[in-house]
């Protein structure tokens, strides 16, 4: 159990003026609570099961161990902790390595202070908020593949899923009932052989799914 209703939130950045300006931001805004600062991972490791945060934002640019190398060793560690990759680094196979390491979403430090906030709460309903451009990159890098297994449906969620957007957002913006989407998602997973958001990602784009 969480200690309050608040999201704890730790991040992990190596240049003090933005950790500084980040914790300030969100450890002022109703809701939201600072668990901890880090300037690297070797730090953070020494503490940060005891922080026990719902959310992580990390840099990619760390001294010693990278953002992307720390990745899944805190999601070893703190399994059902989110982690937000945040960085000046657009490239695209960052990207990919960082979402296929377990990064729930990935912003660049240009998005605007509400924006930041706003995807630590996404990310806690079950999204996975990206930039606008890194999204567009994201689907981009996507050439289909017509022999796929999926339903056009089928192909239209894992899509949107693609994007970061969150199970109730898509039956939202598609107009079906929540559990419906579950249902196409185990599908997914099911045709896919797979058994996370990332590794469908990964699947699908590995085989031009979509």
């Amino acid at each position: 159990m969480k200690r309050d209703l608040d999201i704890l939130v730790t991040i992990i950045e190596d240049d003090e003026t933005i950790r500084e300006g980040y914790a300030f931001l969100i450890g002022n805004t109703a809701g939201y609570k600072i668990a901890s600062t880090y300037p690297s991972y070797e730090e953070a490791v020494k503490k940060i099961v005891n922080d026990n945060p719902d959310v992580i934002l990390l840099d990619v640019e760390l001294p010693g161990i990278s953002g992307i190398e720390a990745l899944p060793k805190i999601k070893k560690l703190l399994p059902d902790t989110h982690i937000l990759i945040l960085t000046v680094y657009e490239q695209e196979l960052l990207i990919f390595r960082a979402l296929g390491n377990g990064a729930a979403g990935y912003l660049t430090k240009n998005t605007p202070p509400e924006k930041i906030v706003a995807a630590i709460h996404e990310v806690m309903e079950g999204g996975g908020p990206m930039s606008a451009h890194i999204a567009r990159m994201v689907i981009s890098s996507f050439k289909r593949n017509e022999a796929t297994p999926l339903t056009r449906r089928e192909t239209e969620i894992l899509e949107q899923i693609a994007t970061g957007k969150s199970r109730k957002r898509i039956a939202e913006e598609l107009f079906i009932d929540l559990e419906t989407v579950k249902s196409h998602i185990k599908n997914i997973y099911h045709k896919l052989d797979v058994h996370s958001k990332a590794d469908a990602i990964k699947a699908a784009r590995d085989n031009k799914f979509i």
